[in-house]
C-alpha cells in the first residue's frame, strides 16, 4: 500500500463514510473525485494546484439567506420559484437566482455546496453553531473559526504581519460574537463597524504630545504592577499584549490597510457603497497587507415580508461585492492562497408566507467556496424538487467547517483541549467535503 493511501485512510474513524475514504483515496493517488452522477459537473474548471488557503475572507448573511432567490434556484417549479427568476451559470445545466449576474459569470471558479442542513431554526444558536462548530453550551464559550484558525501554530496558521491584528470583523462592533471562546483573548477579532471608517480613535487627540502619551502609558504601567504580580497568569499577559499591539498599530504605517480612501473612485464604483461592498474592498485590502482571517458581516436576510423585493436590493449587493473581490483576487494572484467562503445561519423556506415572504428553514440551504483548496465548478449535493429537504449528500455545519480546516492545511481530526480539559476540534470533527478540495 503506498504512502498517500495509508495517509489517507489514517483519516478514517467511525464518524467518516466509505464514499469519503474512497474520495481522499482518488484523489491521493488519481487525481480524481468520485463526485455522485447527480452532482458532476464536466465541464469544471481545473484544480487551482492543491495549494492551501494563507488567508481566508468569511462573508456571513445574518438573517438567514434564501436559497431559492441565490444559488439553489427551481425554475421548473413556479410555485416554489416566486416571483425572483433564474439566469444560467458558466457551467452549463447549474443555474443561479436572476440578482446573481457577476457570480454566475464566475461559476467556474466557485464552488456550490447545495445540500447543506442544521438543526435549528433560531437566528443566535444557529449563528452560534454555524460561527463556532458547536451548539451552545451553558459552561463553556467556544471559539469562533477565526480564532481557531488565527491562533499560533501548532494549533492555527498564527499572524502574517506582525502590526496588523490576525483576525478582523467588518460590519459587526462584536456584540453577540462568540470570538476567541476559550481561546487566549488576543485572538478576539478587531471590529471595524463601519468599513469606509475603518479603525477609529486611533489618533492622538490634539492637546496630548507623543512624549505625554508615552508617559501615561509609563504611569498606567506602574500602577498596575502589583495587580499583575498577584493575578499573574496567560489572560492578564494575553490583555497586556492586546494593549501593546493597539499602540504599535496606532504608530503602523500597515494603517493604511483600513482605509479605503486610498482606493481609486473607479475601483469602489466597481464593488459598491452598499455594506458588504465596502466590506469586501476592506477585506481585500485587509488581505493583502497579511491579515490572515477577515469577517464580513451582512445582515438584512430575515425576508418574512416581500421576498422578491427586498432581493432587489440585497441580492444584486452581495452579487456586485464578491464577485468583484473574486475578479480582482484571481488577477493578482491572490485568489490560489485566499479560502472565500459565503454562509447563512440557516435558509429560507421554499413555500411563500401569505405576506409574500419566506419564513425559517433550517433543512435545506446552500453555502458557496472559492478559491485556495477549492475545486472551481463544482456542484456538491441536491435539494429536492421543492428545495425542501436534501436529496443527496448531506452537510451538516462542522462537515462544512472542516471542510474549510482542510483548505487551509489543518488537521480537522486532531484533539485540542479547553482549560478545564475538554476536548474540541477544530471545525467540530465533521466530515470534510473532499469532493470539492483540492488538497487533502
Amino acid at each position: 500500500m503506498s504512502r498517500d493511501i495509508r495517509r489517507s485512510m489514517q483519516f478514517f474513524d467511525d464518524r467518516h463514510t466509505r464514499r469519503a475514504v474512497m474520495s481522499g483515496i482518488a484523489r491521493s493517488t488519481l487525481g480524481v473525485s468520485l463526485l455522485s452522477p447527480w452532482t458532476r459537473v464536466l465541464e469544471a474548471a481545473p484544480a487551482a494546484g492543491g495549494k492551501t488557503a494563507k488567508h481566508v475572507i468569511y462573508f456571513y448573511m445574518g438573517g438567514a439567506m434564501s436559497h431559492i432567490d441565490t444559488f439553489d434556484p427551481k425554475p421548473d417549479n413556479s410555485d416554489v420559484q416566486g416571483d425572483v427568476g433564474t439566469i444560467s451559470t458558466k457551467t452549463p445545466g447549474v443555474f443561479f437566482g436572476e440578482h446573481m449576474k457577476k457570480l454566475a459569470d464566475l461559476q467556474d471558479k466557485i464552488a456550490v455546496v447545495r445540500s447543506m442542513t442544521t438543526e435549528t431554526a433560531d437566528h443566535g444558536k444557529g449563528a452560534y453553531w454555524l460561527k463556532t462548530s458547536y451548539p451552545v453550551l451553558n459552561s463553556i464559550r467556544h471559539p469562533s473559526m477565526g480564532s481557531w484558525i488565527t491562533s499560533p501554530s501548532p494549533v492555527g496558521l498564527g499572524k502574517l504581519n506582525h502590526d496588523l491584528p490576525p483576525f478582523v470583523l467588518v460590519g459587526s462592533n462584536g456584540n453577540g460574537h462568540p470570538g476567541a471562546g476559550f481561546l487566549d483573548p488576543s485572538l478576539t477579532p478587531v471590529p471595524v463597524a463601519d468599513a469606509a471608517k475603518g479603525i477609529e480613535n486611533l489618533e492622538l487627540p490634539s492637546y496630548l504630545s507623543e512624549k505625554a502619551f508615552k508617559r501615561r502609558l509609563d504611569l498606567a504601567d506602574r500602577i498596575d504592577t502589583k495587580f499583575k504580580q498577584r493575578y499573574a497568569g496567560y489572560q492578564i499577559e494575553s490583555y497586556n499584549q492586546m494593549y501593546k499591539d493597539a499602540v504599535r498599530l496606532m504608530g503602523s504605517k500597515d494603517l493604511e490597510a483600513f482605509d479605503l480612501e486610498k482606493e481609486s473612485a473607479d475601483v469602489k464604483e466597481r464593488y459598491g457603497s452598499s455594506s458588504i461592498g465596502q466590506g469586501a474592498l476592506l477585506a481585500r485590502r485587509l488581505v493583502q497587507s497579511g491579515v490572515r482571517f477577515v469577517e464580513v458581516n451582512y445582515g438584512g436576510w430575515d425576508m418574512h415580508n416581500d421576498v422578491a423585493t427586498s432581493m432587489e436590493t440585497r441580492g444584486p449587493a452581495l452579487d456586485r461585492a464578491v464577485g468583484s473581490l473574486i475578479q480582482d483576487l484571481d488577477s493578482s494572484g491572490l485568489l490560489q492562497e485566499t479560502l472565500i467562503v459565503l454562509t447563512s445561519e440557516f435558509g429560507r423556506s421554499p413555500g411563500i408566507n401569505q405576506n409574500a415572504g419566506r419564513d425559517h428553514h433550517p433543512a435545506a440551504f446552500s453555502y458557496l467556496l472559492a478559491g485556495a483548496g477549492i475545486q472551481g465548478g463544482a456542484v456538491y449535493g441536491k435539494s429536492d424538487d421543492r428545495g425542501h429537504f436534501v436529496d443527496e449528500d448531506p452537510v451538516g455545519l462542522t462537515d462544512f467547517n472542516s471542510t474549510i480546516t482542510v483548505a487551509c492545511g489543518l488537521d480537522p481530526f486532531k484533539q485540542h483541549h479547553a482549560p478545564n480539559g475538554r476536548p474540541f476540534k477544530i471545525g467540530g470533527g465533521g466530515d470534510p467535503i473532499y469532493d470539492i478540495l483540492t488538497v487533502s
